[in-house]
């Protein structure tokens, strides 16, 4: 195989309890990428629609994760990628992950899958530290393993799979502004009160023995962020609307996902999703912000052939 075409997922990252070290993959919504094996060493990018974003290697997350993945394989060749950039840049849902996921995935893929997830993960790193400044991977490691994920350690990677619920779909409210991963970082405290480490960590165990145990209701009420969400949520017009609301209308809880602006929710059943995606559009269309709503199943399987 010379080509291969590929659906690299959007991804919620932290989870509203788990800042940096717990994702999810959605299937609904996500980048289209077409790669090809060539003679010649190096990476191109020859065509991005969908977002005006910089061909040039270096400037590129899918170049930056690229390259890294090809310097550590003996290939003598090299790669051409077409990128369909269905993600906005800065929409909270993993952007740069899903571009940074699809070309190693992709390229690993034609090569003959000499690289496991792990290290897969570890190059796709170095494209979310282009984008953001931080080389972290809530949004990465749900993008190529699928499902949920835990960053158990960064130092050395650790990534557990968690399984998922059959029944459990995230709704996605994305507002149509743009909020930088690297901006959103500077405003969040480098240091939290015991009290609040407590509650946190509460959480975070509550909500992965509820997703192992298919427990809808210790997800729902552990679905909760004392530290980052009260924040960023500043930068979220009519966040707490948006979350007040989903409640009321049944979603098992509600938070902000990655960085912003994006709002996610997450249901028992599609009908649930779907009525929740309703009130979310009740409410934020006098706002006067364009704005979209996914309704998506959790994606299992992660990065994928077209």
């Amino acid at each position: 195989m010379d080509a291969i075409k590929v659906f690299c997922p959007a991804t919620i990252a932290n989870v509203s309890c788990g800042f940096d070290v717990l994702g999810l993959a959605l299937d609904a919504v996500g980048d289209e990428m077409i790669v090809r094996k060539t003679p010649e060493k190096g990476i191109k990018i020859t065509k991005i629609t969908g977002q005006d974003l910089p061909t040039a290697i270096n400037k590129n997350v899918a170049g930056v994760a690229g390259l890294t993945l090809l310097d550590k394989s003996d290939y003598d060749g090299g790669f051409e990628i077409e990128i369909d950039k269905r993600i906005k840049p800065g929409s909270g849902i993993g952007s740069s992950a899903a571009s940074s996921a699809g070309v190693v995935w992709a390229m690993n893929h034609l090569l003959g899958n000499p690289f496991s997830n792990l290290e897969l993960v570890q190059f796709a790193m170095e494209g979310e530290k282009l984008a953001s400044d931080v080389a972290h991977a809530d949004n990465v490691a749900p993008a190529i393993f699928g499902g949920f994920t835990l960053v158990r350690s960064y130092d050395p990677l650790d990534i557990i799979s968690i399984p998922t619920p059959a029944e459990l779909y995230a709704t996605v409210i994305h507002p149509q502004i743009e909020i930088k991963t690297s901006e959103s970082r500077k405003i969040l405290k480098t240091n939290i009160t015991l009290e609040k480490g407590i509650r946190q960590w509460g959480n975070l165990g509550g909500l992965v023995a509820g997703l192992f145990q298919n427990d809808y209701e210790l997800i729902g009420r552990s679905l909760e962020d004392h530290i980052v969400e009260p924040i960023r949520s500043i930068l979220i017009p009519e966040f707490d609307a948006i979350k007040n609301n989903s409640l009321e209308a049944g979603a098992l809880g509600c938070g902000i996902s990655g960085s912003g602006p994006s709002i996610f929710t997450l249901c028992k059943g599609e009908d649930m999703a779907k009525n929740v995606a309703q009130t979310m559009h009740k409410t934020y269309e006098p706002v006067g912000i364009d704005y979209d709503i996914h309704i998506s199943k959790v994606n299992t399987h992660g990065v994928k052939i077209r």
